[in-house]
């Protein structure tokens, strides 16, 4: 499929870039990743990577010119057979200079050699800000990631051309920065591919808006859909990320997005919401229950002995007791179908093990990512002679060292095993190691 190569824009402040020199000649196998051109600007020259594989197709320009950004200059093809070199094609439609303020004025970056478009995802600075050449202007949107854009040059914002949510061709003019702050600063709707803008009327100089506070419990929230898009600036995802907060509770709260990291702290002092109250039957079901026993060791590690000495097969003891486990269970339930039973033994990272029981012991059972029908913890070879770490996602079946002996212990909660599973499940186990036979047989 054709890639187009345009005319980036490695500046803020840059409308055009002359082609130093072409590093590839029409019908040249080309790379991803490959240098495929040199483009000077006023601040440096720079290689420009190709964006795609191919061939080096349709040159639109030669070395020396200077190239629109966003304008397309040449094409990668799956076939190295090149159309010529036709005239420039003409530049895209910027929007309209004549009525704008004095001033350096910003476009719609190229973040990547295959955009076209930048989606305006928020302005961090309002008409008539004071603002820094590399501080943040705004926040683009491509297909592939979000970025800050700094304004490139110093002063006051003069006039935004476009809003946040709108989609602007790569080269148009989208704000201006003017050298002294304006008498009446603009904000503007550009009307996306056309260029053309409409001017609204200036919005009066407000104050620097405080900490916005957060609204009483009785305020209503209006219902969000829960396919709303939240704009929110990177900055401000990641700190509410790290403090385990919520951006959609802002916009049910109402307040007016895009969020900065300023909101976060209007989002931590919102009143916490009441988790609904769970039924008396649901928090019986979630209650842990706990059952204990204790089984003889010798006679697994007998039959571990024997493995090794007349087969040839070294079976750790976790993965003989993961087999037991999983019998025990399977006899306990009578399931007809498969059994995943989670291994965890201290200092390894835990395994799923897709049914262990049948596997034999000439052979590892396979692994697998489905989720556990029931977890073993291995602690016999652990100083640790007891544990209360209540129920987990699954019945948890604990095997400590008693002496010379075992101890059983199983957390679990009613809404995972019955009452009579769960005593079928330890008493099953506790007969597989007092008697390895028993699961043999």
């Amino acid at each position: 499929m054709p890639h187009e190569i345009i005319m980036p824009a490695l500046g803020m402040a840059q409308d055009s870039g002359v082609i130093v020199q072409w590093l590839k000649a029409p019908g040249d196998a080309v790379a991803e990743g490959e240098a495929l051109f040199e483009v000077e600007t006023d601040k440096a020259t720079m290689e420009v990577e190709a964006q795609a594989a191919g061939f080096l197709t349709d040159l639109r320009a030669k070395a020396g010119d200077d190239v629109p950004v966003g304008q397309v200059i040449a094409v990668i093809s799956d076939k190295p057979e090149t159309e010529g070199t036709p005239a420039l094609a003409p530049a895209p439609q910027a929007t309209p200079t004549s009525a704008l303020p004095e001033g350096a004025k910003v476009i719609m970056p190229a973040l990547g050699m295959a955009q076209d478009t930048g989606l305006i995802v928020s302005w961090a600075k309002a008409p008539g800000d004071a603002v820094e050449a590399d501080e943040t202007l705004l926040e683009v949107e491509t297909d592939k990631s979000t970025m800050e854009v700094p304004a490139g040059a110093s002063g006051f914002v003069a006039a935004l051309l476009a809003e946040a949510g709108q989609e602007v061709p790569v080269g148009e003019v989208i704000a201006v920065i003017s050298a002294g702050k304006p008498a009446q600063p603009t904000q503007s709707r550009a009307a996306g591919k056309s260029g053309a803008a409409a001017e609204s009327p200036p919005p009066p100089e407000t104050p620097e808006p405080e900490p916005r506070a957060a609204p009483p419990k009785t305020a209503p929230k209006p219902a969000v859909p829960d396919t709303a898009r939240i704009f929110a600036s990177p900055r401000a995802r990641r700190l509410a990320a790290e403090a385990g907060l919520d951006l959609s509770r802002l916009v049910a709260a109402g307040y007016p997005q895009p969020y900065h990291a300023a909101d976060i702290e209007t989002l931590r002092n919102l009143p916490a919401e009441a988790a609904p109250e769970a039924p008396p039957e649901a928090a019986s079901m979630a209650a842990p229950q706990h059952i204990t026993a204790r089984a003889d060791a010798a006679p697994g590690r007998a039959l571990l002995d024997w493995l090794k000495q007349e087969a040839g097969r070294d079976l750790p003891a976790s993965a003989l007791w993961c087999r037991f486990a999983a019998a025990a269970l399977r006899h306990a339930r009578q399931p007809e179908g498969d059994l995943v039973i989670e291994l965890a033994t201290i200092g390894t990272t835990p395994i799923r093990l897709h049914n262990p029981d049948r596997a034999g012991l000439a052979s590892d059972p396979e692994t697998t990512d489905a989720a556990p029908d029931l977890i073993l913890r291995d602690l016999s070879a652990s100083a640790i002679t007891g544990l209360s770490l209540g129920a987990a996602a699954a019945p948890t079946l604990n095997l400590l060292a008693e002496g010379e002996g075992l101890r059983i212990t199983l957390d679990f909660t009613a809404g995972q095993l019955d009452a009579g599973t769960a005593l079928a499940l330890v008493a099953g186990l506790a007969d597989r190691l007092n008697d390895p036979l028993t699961q043999l047989l």
